[in-house]
């Protein structure tokens, strides 16, 4: 059983902390271009806040569903991965004071050693179904994230085919807002433009999501067919892409059809209008609802303890995940 490891404060140079990763920078192997080490920690958020309570283990789950998906979308064609290695023995000898060999165990199962990216700042969402927010704005507009869908819809239908709803990517702190793709082009031309030119002068807004709708829609489509052979079903879920340093092609950075970034639903269970049977975060999503319903809590910072059963019955959820899709 891997350590609880709520964080990480390694002796490694430019140290990030998002909700769930630790990132830092490592040198370029034999010279060659600088990495990242991303190391998976048992933080767990909902609502875009930390919950003070890890839950043990999560951080080895998430990366090995990752990296298994990351192997399978390589393999199909469908993209490239930042991956590069999760062999922990990498990192002896690195940082100042040099990790030892106990230090570096002590991440084994819980890391990547990725390529240094500029990453877009679009979450790259795929929705084969409706639920979530998609649920909630459709309910107003009959759209999600400007796209129309099919009048009468009820929570948890299948969409007639998957859409592309892309969404801003906010600091720690700021919730993510979904956005339709008109807009999500002026996200990423503002973005190219401050490149300054390093991914080439003739790439677009435009040109860069149509790209990334193509590439999220195709992965959505493969993995979705993959669970569902597995009596899962995909209901959606969300990339990050960047480019490596001279690149002109995207790759999938950041993490790939985890429990924390996807929507899985028990097939056997699946039934129309209403609430589903989720191996994923909406357990805690609804036990966090009760509490603000009952005043004890009103989704901001800081996030309540959670009590064991809680604790217990997300990772059981991610758990059966993996052994699911991977045996």
């Amino acid at each position: 059983m891997s350590p609880t490891i709520a964080e990480t404060r390694l002796p490694l140079p430019g140290r990030r902390s998002g909700k769930v990763r630790d990132v830092y920078e490592l040198p370029g192997a034999g010279g060659g271009a600088g990495r990242l080490l991303i190391v998976a920690t048992d933080r767990i958020s909902a609502f875009d806040v930390i919950m003070p309570t890890p839950v043990s283990g999560k951080g080895v789950l998430l990366t090995d569903v990752s990296v298994r998906w990351f192997g399978m979308i390589e393999r199909l064609g469908l993209a490239r991965t930042h991956l590069l290695s999760t062999d922990e023995r990498e990192l002896i000898g690195a940082g100042s004071p040099a990790l030892d060999a106990g230090a570096a165990r002590a991440l084994a199962g819980r890391i990547m050693i990725a390529r240094r990216c500029r990453v877009v700042p679009v979450e790259c969402v795929a929705r084969g179904y409706l639920d979530g927010s998609g649920w909630g704005e459709y309910q107003a507009s009959g759209t999600v994230c400007g796209v129309a869908l099919p009048r009468g819809l009820v929570r948890g239908d299948r969409l007639p085919e998957p859409i592309f709803t892309p969404a801003t990517k906010e600091e720690m702190g700021r919730h993510d807002e979904n956005i339709d793709f008109a807009r999500a082009c002026g996200v990423a031309d503002e973005w190219l433009k401050r490149q300054g030119g390093a991914l080439g002068s003739g790439l677009t807004g435009a040109a860069l999501m149509e790209r990334l709708r193509s590439m999220t829609l195709s992965i959505y489509g493969a993995a979705h067919a993959y669970a569902a052979e597995r009596g899962l079903i995909l209901a959606d879920t969300k990339f990050e892409f960047g480019f490596e340093e001279g690149a002109a092609e995207p790759i999938l950075v950041d993490e790939a059809l985890t429990p924390d970034s996807s929507r899985y639903w028990d097939a056997a269970k699946w039934k129309p209008g209403g609430e589903q049977a989720s191996f994923d975060k909406q357990f805690l999503r609804e036990y966090l609802n009760g509490l603000t319903a009952r005043g004890q809590w009103n989704k901001a910072a800081p996030g309540p303890e959670l009590p064991a059963d809680v604790v217990e019955g997300t990772r059981g959820r991610y758990e059966e995940v993996r052994r699911r899709l991977f045996g």
